[in-house]
Formats: C-alpha cells, sequence, structure tokens
C-alpha cells in the first residue's frame, strides 16, 4: 500500500533549487539546466507516530532541483524545500510538508479520536556544512489546518564516501513542538477518552522525540542511485506522556527500507 504519511514526510515531492541574485539580464529566474528525480521507496515501520503495530508501507519519491547547485548532501528527512541563499557551506530559504489526514482508517487504535485534517506545514530551513563530512539542518514550520501548532526539526549528518560510488552516512535527530501539535496528535478530550476509551491527556508544548537515523547510498550508474536507511526515535515529552502511546501505543519507533531514483536532466530558456 501506499504510505500517505510518508508521502509527506520523505518528500513527495521535493524542490531544492535556488535563484542566483545575479542572473544575466534579460533571463528568467527559472532559466538554466534542471534535474528530476523519480523513484519509489518502501519501509517497514509504525503505522502511525506513536503506534506499537508495524507495516510494509511504500511511496513514490520525487526532486526538483537545479543543476550544479551546491547541495553536498540530502536526506530523506529533508521536507520539501526551495533554497534562495545558496552560499556553498550554507544554504537557507522556505520549506513545506504536505499532511494527509489521520483517521482510524489509518489504524483502529485511533477509532474514536478526532481526526487529523488534510492540510500542510510552512516555514524555513537552514542548513550549514562546518566540515566538508558534516551537515547540519534546522526547520521550523508553523502548521496550516492539520494542525496550528509550531514544529522544529534539527539534524545532523556525517557522510563519507567509501568509494567512488557508495556513501555512508549516520546522525542525530531532534523534534520539539508547541502544545498545538501535540494536541492534534497526542491530546485525548473528555469526549474523545469516553468514545475511544483512552485517558484524557491535555499536552503542553515540548520536545517531542530524539533519535538516529543511517543510510547507505549507491550510485548503480551516472543517473540511477538506489539506498538502504534505518531510523530510530524515542517518543518524549509530551508525545511519551499521551495515553494513545502509553496505553495503545509504544515510545520506540523504528523503520527499515529502501529506495531508489532515477534522474532526468533538462534545460528551461
Amino acid at each position: 500500500m501506499f504510505s500517505r504519511s510518508l508521502f509527506a514526510l520523505s518528500a513527495g515531492l521535493f524542490f531544492a533549487a535556488s535563484v542566483s541574485a545575479n542572473a544575466q539580464e534579460g533571463q528568467h529566474s527559472w532559466s538554466g539546466d534542471w534535474y528530476l528525480k523519480v523513484g519509489a521507496t518502501g519501509f517497514i515501520g509504525p503505522k502511525y507516530d506513536g503506534a506499537s503495530d508495524r507495516l510494509f508501507q511504500a511511496a513514490p519519491l520525487i526532486s526538483l532541483g537545479r543543476a550544479g547547485s551546491t547541495v553536498r548532501f540530502s536526506s530523506r528527512n529533508d521536507n520539501p524545500a526551495f533554497a534562495f541563499v545558496d552560499k556553498g557551506a550554507f544554504r537557507a530559504g522556505v520549506v513545506g510538508k504536505l499532511i494527509f489526514d489521520r483517521d482510524e482508517d489509518t489504524s483502529s487504535d485511533l477509532k474514536g479520536l478526532d481526526p487529523v485534517r488534510f492540510g500542510g506545514e510552512l516555514g524555513g530551513f537552514a542548513e550549514v556544512y562546518p566540515t566538508d563530512w558534516l551537515r547540519i539542518r534546522a526547520e521550523l514550520r508553523q502548521g496550516i489546518r492539520s494542525h496550528h501548532g509550531l514544529v522544529a526539526d534539527v539534524a545532523a549528518d556525517g557522510f563519507v564516501d567509501v568509494s567512488s560510488n557508495v556513501r555512508v552516512s549516520a546522525g542525530p535527530r531532534l523534534s520539539a513542538a508547541t502544545s498545538d501539535y501535540f494536541d492534534a496528535y497526542y491530546g485525548v478530550s473528555s469526549s474523545e477518552a469516553a468514545k475511544s476509551g483512552y485517558s484524557k491527556y491535555t499536552p503542553s508544548g515540548g520536545l517531542n522525540s530524539i533519535g538516529a537515523g543511517a543510510a547507505i547510498t549507491w550510485q548503480a550508474t551516472e543517473k540511477l542511485e538506489t539506498s538502504a536507511f534505518a531510523e530510530y526515535k524515542r517518543l518524549m515529552g509530551p508525545a511519551a506522556d499521551s495515553s494513545l502511546v502509553n496505553e495503545g501505543g509504544s515510545r520506540n519507533q523504528f523503520l527499515v527500507g529502501l529506495a531508489a531514483t532515477y534522474r532526468f536532466d533538462f534545460t528551461l530558456e
């Protein structure tokens, strides 16, 4: 089955491009050489954040970017972004995330709880390369419709090329959010408690999770890229204290999977 949550989380549509401030007169900002990557990913992971049951899921991967940009490293955790500043060791711009609905059709564990509606998150991102083998990236996003909270994600990834076409990467992840986010995903009101059987829970804001991820990427050909990845996160603070997690789920969230993409190159006048 296709995972709607992964489609939102792992860049169902990933715009990683920069607009040059010194574009030649008479040219549009989109003029130049671009690439389009298309592919798919499959993994075994939790049915929803906080679930104890796991399920095989799959999703398409689409990535669009300007050829020759200074992106040295990208992660499946990166949300769709557009870089307005691209200085080699530093990039910054806008970032977004598409969120699909979460309801009892996602899992029977969610029966009686209010659904998370279709919507998204919009904000900004920044990433820096302190060294040639380390990237640190932060995103801050405001929820739209699905929730009304602020979400902050921070990740550090060390990466090394063990051969001309194989790269190994790994690093820690941290996520935090405000109370409005936790209320949408982990809160249980009095009426929800009566219908679902979970204890009433009103969350505050704070740390959401800490964890780590690792990947092996193989550049099979000039245009075909494959990868294997594994990630673990432990829910913390308001998420870990939720009755949804304590009474029906798990604080420990683990997934493992494979992905492959093919690159198409093209030019816009």
